[in-house]
């Protein structure tokens, strides 16, 4: 088939991948118009290896053919290699096998990839072909993964909150001088809230974005060809272009950033998005530059639009724990993506594909993500990642379904949010202490124990709520482990002061409900 194709030589083949849809890629430096060549292409193995949501996939193939059409507009010869393709291959190095043997390039040149594993395979199919390969410095970043290692080899630990400190020291992220602004670094204020039971009719919901003619295509290719996969593409309303992304930074600073703190841990049903500003997705695809996030954040509070509490906390998340985790995994892998310090070792529950649960937070949580591709940060951690981590599910399992059905997922990111922050697998490089708290987290921050059948104030018996009998038995089973943790130890002194009678009980209730788990 290959000696039918036109052949020319490049100079540079230039690989856009999926997640590096950036128009001021470190690739496109020094970009010849006549002598190079951008390469993409749709791969039906990043959809199949993980059985991803449906509006995930349609998510990667708008954002990819949109900013291919952009890149064209702007005079740049663009070889791209859609997924309904009548030849297409479906893997990245059977791709790149006929676009080598087609361009004869002098070198292929690519941005350093998100996944560990994507830049090891580059590496292994240039050697095999005989091809020049340059990875250049990914500068979507505020820190180099270079810079994030000597910081590292600096300190016997790496708490989030010194690398926090030098990220806004480095940038001027809200500083004055050498003082953070207000003369704290975190800063609180901020009362945190709950909804009103009723009245919650005036939420702002997220710009919405209707899908255009190429987005529409791609909508029904998906429909058709991942059918059997999870979720639905009935909402999909996600911002694919670097224009829409934009504006949905305008949106969110102009009408949910003034209430974010206030509201970041409350979950409600008929509210998937409140406060957040689902910007992750178009920023971890790179048509969101951090940059201009954290200047719109900044902006918003010298012109008092938004509390400092609110921006600060926005800010952290981006200049903070974006960057901190995106270290963490380059400076730890590949073996930190096998970590299982707490030897999880049990199979996801069925339900997490289906929602089909009597808890009603998990329900909740799992048909919006089914419906949304989406829910935010305290549902992954109180909600689906906290019952994994009290049920003792396989660390790797959680972390598949966290990649499968949530658009905005990156691997770089999941990685250590969920082995480390989620599921304590890392033994607590990434977090103090397990994210564990039963039953009366979620009732306090939501209403949905309201209309559960079970009882989140009550530790044990036919109506106890299965996080409350599930985190007693937890903390039982890994106590020797928690000893040393100091962040834990009223934890374990409530433990160790309920009654032996009703210790058993709740142990014996956990056996029994793990094993009624398909």
């Amino acid at each position: 088939m290959t000696s039918k194709r036109t052949r020319r030589s490049v100079r540079n083949l230039v690989l856009v991948l999926g997640d590096q849809l950036d128009r001021k890629s470190s690739a496109l430096e020094g970009f010849h118009l006549q002598q190079d060549l951008v390469w993409m292409a749709e791969l039906a193995e990043d959809a199949e290896q993980i059985r991803s949501h449906k509006a995930r996939i349609a998510f990667s193939l708008s954002t990819m053919r949109h900013f291919r059409d952009d890149l064209r507009e702007r005079g740049v010869t663009v070889h791209y290699r859609a997924l309904d393709d009548p030849d297409h291959r479906g893997k990245l190095a059977d791709e790149l096998d006929l676009a080598v043997d087609q361009f004869r390039p002098e070198r292929i040149v690519v941005v350093q990839p998100g996944q560990w594993r994507s830049e090891e395979l580059l590496r292994t199919i240039c050697d095999r072909l005989g091809v020049a390969l340059e990875v250049r410095e990914d500068q979507h970043f505020l820190c180099s993964r270079d810079e994030f290692s000597r910081f590292a080899r600096q300190r016997r630990s790496l708490p989030m909150e010194q690398f926090y400190r030098h990220m806004r020291r480095k940038t001027e992220a809200l500083m004055e001088g050498k003082t953070p602004v207000g003369g704290k670094w975190t800063v609180a204020g901020d009362k945190r809230l709950r909804l009103p039971r009723k009245g919650t009719a005036d939420i702002p919901r997220p710009m919405a974005f209707k899908p255009d003619t190429l987005t529409r295509e791609v909508l029904e290719l998906v429909g058709r060809r991942f059918a059997a996969h999870p979720g639905s593409l009935e909402h999909f309303d996600w911002p694919v272009t670097a224009r829409q992304a934009r504006e949905a930074l305008v949106d969110f600073v102009r009408h949910r950033l003034p209430w974010f703190v206030a509201h970041q841990e409350t979950m409600h049903s008929s509210h998937p998005f409140l406060y957040h500003s689902r910007l992750a997705a178009a920023m971890n695809v790179k048509l969101l530059d951090p940059r201009d996030g954290i200047a719109a954040a900044e902006a918003a509070y010298h012109s008092q639009r938004a509390s400092l509490s609110c921006v600060e906390s926005f800010i952290r998340q981006i200049l903070g724990w974006r960057e901190y985790v995106r270290g963490i995994y380059w400076h730890l892998m590949p073996e930190y993506r096998s970590r299982n310090e707490l030897a999880a070792d049990r199979s996801l529950p069925a339900f997490y594909w289906t929602g089909e649960t009597e808890m009603h937070c998990l329900r909740e949580t799992i048909a919006q993500v089914l419906t949304h591709g989406y829910s935010h940060h305290i549902q992954r951690l109180m909600v689906t990642g906290q019952f994994a981590l009290l049920l003792g599910v396989a660390p790797l399992e959680v972390l598949q379904w966290f990649l499968a059905v949530h658009v905005d997922a990156a691997e770089w990111a999941a990685v250590p949010n969920v082995l480390g922050l989620s599921q304590f697998a890392d033994g607590g490089l990434v977090a103090a202490k397990p994210c564990a708290a039963g039953g009366a987290f979620i009732h306090r921050a939501s209403g949905c124990c309201r209309r559960c059948r079970f009882n989140p104030d009550v530790k044990s018996g036919q109506d106890a709520c299965p996080f409350n009998i599930l985190y007693w038995d937890f903390l039982q089973r890994h106590q020797s482990t928690f000893s040393s943790v100091v962040a834990m130890k009223k934890q374990l002194a409530r433990l160790n002061d309920m009654p032996a009678h009703e210790m058993r009980e709740i142990v014996e209730q956990a056996d029994r409900l793990r094993n009624s788990i398909p």
